[in-house]
């Protein structure tokens, strides 16, 4: 773990992975970049609106079975509404994203986008676009195109493995799975991404530290 101060506001900051670059000041949110043993500003982030998630910084759970610990988030938008991806730490110095969307979580973890194949996969990373409901193969397993869309960040805060300044423009392709897999591809003009997982329920994960939301009880495993 890496303490220094916050070259904007001097709180002290705290970087907890080498592989987790970028932090949100919680106190100016300055957007801070580690190099070296240095830190550089290299922006602000918004701040966050207002939402009706229970999961926060400081969440914590098990899955597969390393328990993990959520200290990050990128608030994403689109037309029509908007989604969180909080990362989280495992105890194992690995990271991940718990995706929130419409009441539903997805556990993800990055992969080599080397890694697939399939034709359609590859026409998405050179650019193009489908349609909704177009099917493919991942590691030999039935997908469709759930979703497709252009995204941008609203916000971001806590520790994050790139910086994710608001305005950042991705597209954005989700893959379902009858399997209960799922998976998500994120595009910039030069750089994609993928991610792979699952879906997952928040009293399976056994998250503790839940937030409380007027008007919802926190369970009794996420107290």
């Amino acid at each position: 773990m890496l303490s220094i101060s916050c070259p904007n506001c001097g709180a002290e900051v705290q970087f907890r992975s080498p592989a987790l670059p970028s932090r949100v000041c919680d106190y100016c949110r300055t957007i801070l970049v580690r190099s070296g043993d240095g830190i550089e500003a290299v922006g602000k982030a918004a701040a966050l609106p207002f939402d009706v998630s229970p999961i926060a910084i400081g969440t914590t759970g098990s899955f597969d079975p390393r328990r993990f610990e959520v200290i990050g988030r990128v608030r994403w938008g689109w037309e029509d509404g908007s989604w969180n991806e909080w990362l989280v730490l495992f105890d194992d110095g690995s990271d991940g994203w718990l995706a929130e969307a419409m009441g539903q979580f997805m556990l993800l973890r990055e992969r080599p986008i080397g890694d697939i194949t399939d034709p359609v996969f590859r026409l998405l990373i050179d650019g193009r676009t489908v349609l909704v409901g177009t099917e493919l193969r991942i590691d030999g397993d039935p997908f469709t195109v759930a979703d497709a869309r252009p995204a941008t960040c609203i916000a971001s805060e806590g520790e994050l493995p790139f910086t994710a300044p608001p305005g950042w423009s991705i597209y954005s392709v989700d893959f379902r799975s009858p399997t209960g897999r799922v998976a998500s591809l994120q595009r910039e003009a030069t750089l994609s991404s993928f991610y792979d997982g699952r879906y997952v329920t928040l009293a399976e994960l056994q998250v503790r530290g839940l937030r409380p939301i007027e008007g919802w009880r926190v369970p009794a495993f996420g107290g």
